[in-house]
């Protein structure tokens, strides 16, 4: 996954304020129908048994599968990561511990995305100053293991744009921008930033992304076109 040729990845996400959804997976019945082939869900809000089962469906589907960890202390941290390589999970993003992650996911076949900068409250929030964030983000991709970062660029009280793109100027690896993604415009904003993917979970499932239907179909196909839509221009560019 980069923001090169192979384009930019649009990643549903089942939750809502940082929590897996009570009907999640009726919300991944309607994201695979509709075409969604990256889909993921959050360390909490539903327990262990319905998140195996998310992640076993979605391999059904033949989508890709994500765990964003947003738990804030190092003990849940570790045991979401342990229990992210149990379930099958393709990727792992969030945290900002890969001391505590990275021997809980040993041997697993599974990609892992932290957090970089200092992560706060829930739903997470994002601080720092620009360079603080970057230099951890060079700490994190200095990791062979760590496969790219996970940026909260839109929950951070500056400009995420130039902050998305000051991370992705600094790392030769993928980034995934997560939280607060709701308009076509921080879309195209990803984009032009040089993001490989984006996540989106409330904005869709609140039927709150501008000019579509509040329905979920409409939403997913509205988020969906507005992703091609940015790689069209990025590609021309």
């Amino acid at each position: 996954m980069n923001a090169g040729p192979r384009g930019l990845d649009f990643i549903f996400m089942l939750t809502r304020s940082d929590r897996t959804v009570a009907d999640a997976e009726r919300a991944l019945d309607i994201a695979v129908a509709a075409g969604v082939r990256h889909i993921g869900f959050k360390d909490v809000g539903a327990p262990r048994g319905v998140l195996h089962r998310l992640a076993r469906r979605i391999a059904e589907a033949g989508a890709t599968s994500y765990l964003e960890v947003v738990s804030l202390d190092a003990e849940s941290e570790e045991r979401s990561a342990a229990m992210a390589a149990e379930i099958g999970v393709r990727r792992l993003l969030g945290g900002c511990r890969p001391d505590r992650v990275l021997p809980a996911i040993d041997g697993a076949a599974i990609e892992y995305y932290p957090f970089p900068g200092a992560i706060v409250g829930h739903p997470s929030k994002l601080e720092g100053a620009v360079h603080e964030i970057v230099a951890s983000a060079d700490s994190h991709c200095a990791r062979p293991r760590v496969a790219g970062l996970d940026l909260l660029a839109w929950r951070w009280s500056g400009d995420g744009a130039a902050l998305l793109a000051a991370v992705c100027a600094a790392t030769r690896k993928p980034v995934i921008v997560a939280g607060s993604i709701n308009s076509p415009a921080r879309i195209a904003a990803a984009r032009a930033a040089g993001a490989a993917a984006f996540t989106i979970g409330t904005a869709a499932l609140d039927g709150a992304f501008p000019g579509a239907a509040s329905d979920l179909a409409s939403q997913l196909a509205a988020i969906m076109a507005a992703t091609a839509a940015a790689e069209s221009v990025g590609i021309a560019t």
